[in-house]
C-alpha cells in the first residue's frame, strides 16, 4: 500500500512539474529567480558561408530532393500560396509561381519577414525566386519542389545581406547560403520528413479492432474507444484510447509499408516503434510477448524478421516479406492505456522517436495516469500533443543523440 501511494505521489508530482515547465515555456522570460537572459548576439554570415555547415541535400540540412512538382501533378496540392503583405514577391514571370511554396517554407518565410522589419524598420523581405516551373535551376534544385527561396531586402542594400542570412538561420530555415552578392538562398526539409519528426503515426485508412469486434479506421478513432492491444504478455487485451500524441488529418506523407507472408500489411512512419523477433520459434504458432521480442524503428524492420499478429485475441508470428514506401493521407498516433495497439492486425507500440519502448512507456506514465483519473481527453485540436513535445526537448538534453531516430527529432 505504501509503495502504491509513493508511486501515485511521484506520478502526480511529475505531472505537476511538467505542467509548470510547459507553462513557463509558453510565458517566456519574466520576473522570477535568476538573471534575465540577455539578447542573443547575432553574427552575420560570411560571403559563401552556409549554415549548417553541411551540404544542402543531406539529412542534417534540407534533405534529399523528392522530384519536381508541376501544376498537373498530384503533389501540386502540397504547395500553398503566400499572400503575406509584409513580403514583396518579385514574380517576374507574372504567374504567381514565386508565391507558391510548402507550408514549412511559408512558415519560416513569414517568421523571417517579422525579423527583417524588427531589424530594419521600414524595410521588408523580398523574394526573388520561389517555386520554379520553368527549369531555370539545376536538375535537383529544391526550387522545383517549393522548398527553396532566394531573398533580399526590399531596399536591395547589399550591406544588409550578411545579417539577412543570419536572420534566416534564426527564423528556422533548414539550410541558408550566402550564395551571391545579389541574394541569399534558403531551403527547408520536405513536409514528409518533417512530419516524421513528430514521432510515429499511422495513416487515416489504417484499421483497429474494437471491443465489440467491429473494425474502425484510424481517422474515426476517438478517445474512449477500446481497441485491441497488448499488456506485455499472454493473450491480447482491449485497451482504452486515452488521447492522441499526434493527430493531423490533412497531412500527406511517405510511410513505410511492412508486408508479411500471411497477407497482413502495416503502414507506419519510419520513426515508429515496432515489435519484432528473429523468428527462432518459426511463424504461425502462438507466441509469448516476453523474452526475444524487442522493439525497433519501422525503418529498421527487415524481410525475414517476424512481427506479432493477432488471431482473435491470441498472438501469432508472421514473417516480413517486403518493406517499401508509399504516400498516404493523415497522421494519427493514438495513446492507449497499455502503450501498444494492434493496427491492421499487427501489433505496434504507441511510441516513436526514442529507441526504447519501455523508456517511452515509463516517461509517459504521468500522462496515462492523468487520463485514467480524469477520463479520456476530449477530441483534441489537430497537431502534436504538448506532453511529447516537452519530452522531446527534455530528451534532447538528457539523452545521447544515438537514442533517437534520425527523423524523430528536429536538428
Amino acid at each position: 500500500m505504501r509503495v502504491s501511494f509513493l508511486f501515485l505521489a511521484s506520478l502526480c508530482a511529475s505531472v505537476l512539474l511538467l505542467l509548470l515547465a510547459s507553462a513557463s515555456e509558453g510565458c517566456g522570460p519574466g520576473r522570477g529567480y535568476g538573471k534575465r537572459r540577455l539578447p542573443k548576439k547575432l553574427i552575420p554570415l560570411a560571403y559563401k558561408q552556409f549554415s549548417p555547415n553541411v551540404a544542402e541535400k543531406t539529412l542534417g540540412a534540407s534533405g534529399r530532393p523528392e522530384g519536381k512538382i508541376i501544376r498537373t501533378s498530384e503533389r501540386f496540392k502540397e504547395l500553398t500560396p503566400n499572400y503575406n503583405t509584409d513580403i514583396i514577391f518579385k514574380d517576374e514571370e507574372d504567374t504567381g509561381a514565386d508565391r507558391l511554396m510548402t507550408q514549412r517554407c511559408k512558415d519560416k518565410l513569414n517568421s523571417l519577414a517579422i525579423s527583417v522589419m524588427n531589424m530594419w524598420p521600414g524595410v521588408k523581405l523580398r523574394v526573388t525566386e520561389g517555386w520554379d516551373e520553368d527549369g531555370h535551376h539545376s536538375e535537383d534544385s529544391l526550387h522545383y519542389e517549393g522548398r527553396a527561396v532566394d531573398i533580399t531586402t526590399s531596399d536591395r542594400d547589399r550591406n544588409k545581406y550578411a545579417m539577412l542570412a543570419r536572420l534566416a538561420v534564426e527564423a528556422g530555415f533548414d539550410w541558408v547560403y550566402y550564395e551571391s552578392k545579389a541574394h541569399i538562398h534558403c531551403s527547408v526539409k520536405s513536409e514528409h520528413s518533417v512530419a516524421a519528426k513528430t514521432g510515429g503515426c499511422f495513416p487515416g485508412d489504417a484499421e483497429v479492432t474494437l471491443e465489440d469486434g467491429a473494425v474502425k479506421p484510424m481517422r474515426d478513432l476517438r478517445p474512449g474507444d477500446r481497441v485491441l492491444a497488448s499488456d506485455g504478455g499472454g493473450p491480447l487485451v482491449f485497451s482504452t484510447v486515452l488521447s492522441f500524441l499526434d493527430r493531423r488529418p490533412d497531412v500527406t506523407q511517405v510511410f513505410h509499408v511492412i508486408a508479411t507472408d500471411v497477407g497482413l500489411n502495416l503502414t507506419v512512419t519510419p520513426a515508429h516503434l515496432m515489435f519484432v523477433t528473429d523468428c527462432v520459434a518459426g511463424p504461425g504458432g502462438p507466441v509469448s510477448l516476453g523474452p526475444g521480442l524487442r522493439t525497433v524503428f519501422a525503418s529498421e524492420v527487415r524481410p525475414g524478421q517476424c512481427v506479432v499478429t493477432s488471431r482473435g485475441e491470441e498472438t501469432t508470428l508472421a514473417v516480413v516479406t517486403l518493406v517499401e514506401q508509399r504516400r498516404s493521407a493523415g497522421l494519427y498516433a493514438p495513446l492507449t492505456q497499455h502503450g501498444s495497439i494492434v493496427v491492421n492486425k499487427i501489433l505496434a507500440s504507441c511510441y516513436a522517436a526514442v529507441d526504447s519502448h519501455s523508456l517511452a512507456h515509463w516517461v509517459l506514465a504521468p500522462l496515462r495516469f492523468f487520463y485514467s483519473l480524469m477520463g479520456p481527453s476530449e477530441p483534441q485540436t489537430n497537431g502534436l500533443h504538448w506532453y511529447p513535445r516537452l519530452l522531446q526537448k527534455l530528451g534532447e538534453t538528457l539523452l545521447d543523440a544515438g537514442h533517437f531516430h534520425p527523423l524523430g527529432i528536429e536538428h
